[in-house]
């Protein structure tokens, strides 16, 4: 499967941004999916998770309350949205797939990543 991120752009600290993950090549409910993130200087991090069916999401506890991930399987699209964001939460976005014959509870085994994209929050 192949996986293009977008959305991505500059916003204020307390605004609102919502990235897309458009997949490619093979069906989405045959994956699970999930966002990371990479800060400049720092390692890669998870953020949030999304079974093959949309029925269980996992979060970041950084971005519980803040950020809800959703997919929709007909358009073979998630996404994340990302409001009240802060500063600290400027790095590059990425999205991911693992087959959902994996768990999705854990931040490993994704096989799939997208190319990324820019989330700046400036304070």
């Amino acid at each position: 499967v192949q996986l293009q991120a977008s959305g991505g752009g500059l916003v204020q600290a307390g605004g609102s941004l919502r990235l897309s993950c458009a997949a490619s090549g093979r069906p989405l409910s045959s994956y699970h999916m999930g966002w990371f993130r990479q800060a400049p200087g720092k390692e890669r991090d998870f953020v949030a998770a999304i079974n093959w069916s949309g029925s269980n999401l996992v979060y970041a506890d950084s971005v519980k309350g803040r950020f809800t991930i959703s997919r929709d399987n007909a358009k073979n699209t998630m996404s994340l949205q990302m409001n009240s964001l802060k500063p600290e939460d400027t790095a590059v976005y990425y999205c991911a797939a693992k087959p959902r014959v994996l768990s999705v509870q854990t931040g490993s085994d994704y096989a799939y990543w997208g190319q990324g994209t820019q989330v700046t929050v400036s304070s």
